[in-house]
């Protein structure tokens, strides 16, 4: 047993990351309320419950406001804290905002009841991170910055010592490595971990996913290594495409100086009420069984599963499932032309999009996305490498690249989005909302009032007599 180790902390998933990974975050904030309770009597480290995609889909498919959602799970976690995914600039949408709205978002999320905010960038361009780490500070919320860990021989390990000290100089809180393929094996986790702990003084924090089958392997090395901070899900919603169980990993490190000391028989009553909800979701088909298993080809060809789900499904409408294996060695390619960028959302979805395309077309780059552009223009941010100067001329021409933080050209929009919004706003957030997503915003405005129109009607008695609401 090694000396003064401390025991491990945990941060609870199943709000969050483990049912948009499984069941595409369609968890309603109703099935989350009753065992909320239960929950904060664990001493999880954290409990991450918003962000990601909960925003858009609570918003898109469950016609809730995630803001609401927000304020109900904050009035029943007494003692816990609460945890979002943030994506730097680009908040939780698809696209840069102006740094007024960064400040404004961040301000309104804690506000609301995050206490720890994890930013991360598609390319771990950490100018795109600099705006929200600030504001976070300002708030007084905890700024954690993630690595978007990937795979190549520009991702060394002084490369990720290189980055953790300037995540330390900017003034985050910890650090996150965010293994969003579970590409991280066990003893490279050992390797990494040490090398981290020798680089900075801040917390590290390991996110993985089980796609590829070693996730729990990973996190015992890691932890072994120095590792401060696990990410797990209770044992209905882990697995497969989600994380490692809770209380395997509790159990794990019983009786050792990692032993977080959870009580079990806690933890199964939270196992005994998701049960029902993913069993539920297996019948109605929400619950998908491919993705409970283990994806070798992960790990094989360096892709998330998730992509290689897009990449099938993108083939098969081009009635070319046949060149599925030209397109899984065409990845590799595109990415390398577009500077070696993490395979994560949304650099994932352009590289794969892109390579489809190379492959169905005959020619390289001869059809090209927007994406493709923006991305070959420096829309998106710095990638480790410079772009293919031959591809890059190919898709933008004459175009003169963008080189400095992309953010620093859009003009401050608040003023212009709460006038645009005015006519539907009801809580400040509601700008917010709008801002993320115009349209989908629009249309839950329209139900909520619908709503409440209902309600009103509801509560005139037969004499027509209305009934303050």
């Amino acid at each position: 047993m090694a000396k003064g180790k401390t025991p491990v902390k945990i941060m609870e998933t199943v709000l969050r990351d483990a049912h948009q990974s499984l069941i595409a975050t369609r968890m309603t904030t109703e099935q989350m309320l009753p065992v909320i309770d239960k929950m904060d009597k664990v001493g999880y480290h954290a409990v991450e419950c918003w962000g990601g995609a909960t925003f858009d889909a609570s918003l898109r498919f469950l016609k809730e406001d995630p803001w609401e959602r927000l304020r109900k799970i904050k009035s029943g976690f007494k003692n816990t804290k609460l945890q979002m995914l943030f994506r730097g600039q680009n908040i939780l949408g698809y696209r840069h905002y102006a740094d007024d709205v960064v400040e404004y978002f961040v301000q309104k999320s804690i506000a609301n009841g995050i206490d720890i905010i994890r930013i991360f960038d598609c390319l771990n361009d950490l100018r795109n991170l600099q705006t929200a780490v600030k504001a976070s500070n300002k708030e007084k919320g905890h700024a954690q910055i993630a690595l978007s860990y990937t795979l190549g021989d520009a991702y060394t390990l002084e490369y990720w010592m290189d980055m953790a000290k300037k995540i330390e100089a900017m003034g985050a809180d910890s650090i996150c490595i965010k293994d969003m393929a579970g590409l991280l094996v066990p003893y490279e986790a050992t390797r990494l971990i040490t090398a981290l702990k020798s680089a900075t003084k801040l917390p590290i924090q390991l996110h993985t996913h089980y796609t590829s089958g070693v996730a729990s392997m990973t996190y015992l090395k890691a932890v072994e290594a120095g590792c401060d901070i696990i990410d797990t899900a209770i044992s209905p919603f882990a697995l497969g495409t989600s994380q490692p169980a809770t209380e395997v990993m509790a159990e794990t490190f019983r009786g050792t100086d990692y032993d977080p000391d959870y009580n079990q028989d806690l933890l199964a009553e939270i196992a005994d009420y998701f049960r029902p909800l993913q069993e539920n979701a297996l019948e109605t088909g929400l619950l998908n069984p491919k993705v409970m298993g283990v994806n070798i080809k992960t790990l094989m060809y360096q892709v998330p599963g998730g992509m290689l789900s897009n990449l099938v499904s993108q083939l098969k409408e081009q009635k070319a499932e046949d060149k599925f294996y030209e397109v899984l060695q065409e990845v590799p390619r595109v990415r390398k032309d577009f500077g070696d960028p993490p395979l994560v959302t949304p650099s994932s979805q352009i590289v794969g999009t892109q390579a489809v395309l190379n492959v169905i077309a005959g020619e390289r780059y001869k059809m090209v996305t927007k994406e493709t552009k923006a991305i070959l223009s420096g829309e998106y941010g710095e990638t480790i490498k410079p772009f293919n100067k031959e591809v890059q001329k190919k898709v933008i021409g004459d175009k003169k690249p963008i080189t400095c933080r992309p953010a620093d050209l859009i003009k401050p929009e608040l003023d212009k989005l709460e006038a645009e919004v005015s006519q539907w706003k009801e809580q400040d957030e509601d700008v917010l909302s709008y801002a993320l997503f115009p349209q989908v915003a629009v249309d839950f405005f329209k139900h909520r009032e619908a709503k409440k129109t209902k309600i009103d009607a509801t509560l005139a008695d037969k004499d027509n007599k209305v009934y303050p609401v």
